[in-house]
């Protein structure tokens, strides 16, 4: 029993783990729809996006992270530069919220326990598994090319992968700051409606746009974490 006490106390406390560093705190920016419908610019936030994230820093370099967030997402043909899109017409609202586990690597060292000011650059990717609408459209848009409404057709719930950058810095020694944009690769092409026939194979001839590519949704946002957490039981040589 006392050499498994042992065993535990120096998995805990090697100089691999550093620290049990913990990061808390809200998220906020702007979100973007990528798609068949509206403006094709891959940044360009035009919504809110807001929600609150959560970091243990497993070690100087890797960081296990894991956030809920909660964004609006909206396109309009009118605001395409696309002059097929303009005359097309087509517009829609939809709403993500997603929560993502995954891996965040920084550049350089992040040691919140250090009394030098911290900042590094950083990647981060995961899962995320979110909730948004279907949509489709109303009337059939081959007899009647004016019929651009579009309407609900179901719960979307989804997996996306996110592909995110970012820079970060301590403030002081309890808070730090960060900003990112990040793309988010989903497995669906009816956020914007133009694929309900992922919804029920009798609605194909509703279907519009490329077939042969999904949505994407970024987030360009800013955060504030409150740090806590214990000194890593020996110091990194």
């Amino acid at each position: 029993m006392r050499y498994t006490v042992v065993m535990v106390l120096l998995f805990f406390c090697s100089n691999q783990t550093y620290s049990q560093n913990f990061e808390i705190g809200p998220y906020a920016g702007g979100a973007n729809y990528i798609g068949d419908v509206g403006n094709s610019t891959y940044i360009n936030p035009n919504t809110p996006v807001f929600g609150g994230i959560f970091k243990w820093n497993r070690s100087h370099r890797h960081t296990i992270r894991f956030s809920v967030l909660h964004a609006q997402i909206k396109a309009d043909d009118a605001k395409s530069h696309d002059t097929r899109r303009q005359q097309r017409g087509y517009s829609f609202e939809n709403s993500i919220t997603e929560a993502s586990l995954g891996l965040e690597f920084t550049f350089w060292n992040w040691d919140l326990h250090s009394d030098k000011y911290q900042s590094t650059p950083y990647l981060y990717t995961g899962i995320n598994y979110y909730f948004a609408n279907h949509f489709m459209l109303k009337n059939n848009a081959y007899t009647n090319p004016q019929a651009n409404e579009l309407q609900k057709a179901g719960n979307n719930w989804e997996f996306s992968i996110p592909m995110v950058f970012g820079y970060k810095q301590t403030l002081n020694s309890f808070l730090a700051a960060g900003v990112e944009i990040g793309a988010r690769y989903t497995f669906t092409d009816n956020l914007d409606g133009s694929q309900p026939s992922e919804v029920d194979g009798n609605y194909v001839l509703k279907d519009f746009g490329n077939r042969n590519t999904t949505d994407w949704y970024m987030f360009t946002a800013v955060y504030l974490t409150l740090n806590f957490g214990p000194k890593s039981c020996y110091n990194e040589y």
